[in-house]
C-alpha cells in the first residue's frame, strides 16, 4: 500500500521517515520531491575509455564537478552522470520507498535512474542518483531543482536486518555525495 500525503506527514512528525530539508510545498497527493545538489561525478573517458574490471574499484572513472549558484550544468544527449538528493532520507524498519523523476522533465528526456530506484529498510543518507539525457538536445541541470520524488510503501512486517546490517555487507550506507560504483566490494577474495 503506497502512502498518502496525510500518512507521510504523521510519519514525519513521528520523526520514523527523515527527509531533511524539507522544503515548503514538497508533499504531494502520494510523494515527497526531492532536490539536486551541487556535486555531480562526470565519466571522462578521455582518462581512462573503458571500465576494464568491475572486480576493482570505479571511482577513478568520475571527476567531481559543482553546480554553481544560477548556473546550470549542461547534460549532452547519451550522457551519463551521477547526482545525489539535496535531501539526507531515512526509511524506517516497515517501509520502502522509490524515487522516480519528475513528470515534465521525463518529457524532455532526463532519467533520474537506471536501476536504483528502490530504498531498503533502514537507509540513511543523501540518494545518489543515476542521471540521463535520452533526449537529442542538451538539458539543462541546476542546484536545488525538483529533480525527482520519493513515494513510500509499508512493508508486511517490519524487515528483520536492516539496511546497513554488518551482515548484509551495504555498500552506500550514510553517503552525503554522489557516489560511485563499489560492486567490486561483491568479490572480496577473488582467485582464479
Amino acid at each position: 500500500m503506497v502512502l498518502s500525503d496525510r500518512t507521510i506527514r504523521e510519519e514525519l512528525a513521528r520523526g520514523r521517515i527523515i527527509i531533511e530539508p524539507l522544503g515548503k510545498g514538497c508533499i504531494q497527493p502520494a510523494s515527497v520531491d526531492v532536490h539536486l545538489d551541487r556535486e555531480l561525478l562526470v565519466f571522462r573517458n578521455s582518462r581512462k575509455p573503458f571500465i576494464d574490471d568491475i572486480h576493482q574499484d570505479m571511482e577513478g572513472l568520475t571527476e567531481l564537478e559543482v553546480i554553481p549558484d544560477e548556473q546550470p550544468f549542461i547534460l549532452h544527449p547519451g550522457e551519463f552522470i551521477l547526482g545525489s538528493t539535496l535531501e539526507d532520507v531515512g526509511i524506517p524498519d516497515d517501509l520502502v520507498a522509490r524515487i522516480e523523476g519528475k513528470s515534465s522533465l521525463g518529457r524532455i528526456g532526463l532519467l533520474i535512474h537506471s536501476t536504483a530506484g528502490y530504498v531498503d529498510p533502514g537507509w540513511r543518507g543523501h540518494l545518489t542518483l543515476e542521471l540521463s539525457n535520452v533526449a537529442r538536445l542538451p538539458i539543462t541541470l541546476y542546484y536545488g531543482m525538483k529533480i525527482g520524488q520519493l513515494s513510500f510503501q509499508r512493508l508486511t512486517a517490519p524487515a528483520e536486518r536492516l539496511y546497513g546490517s554488518p551482515e548484509l555487507g551495504s555498500k552506500y550506507q550514510g553517503q552525503t555525495e554522489p557516489t560511485a560504483s563499489r560492486i567490486y566490494r561483491d568479490f572480496p577474495h577473488r582467485s582464479y
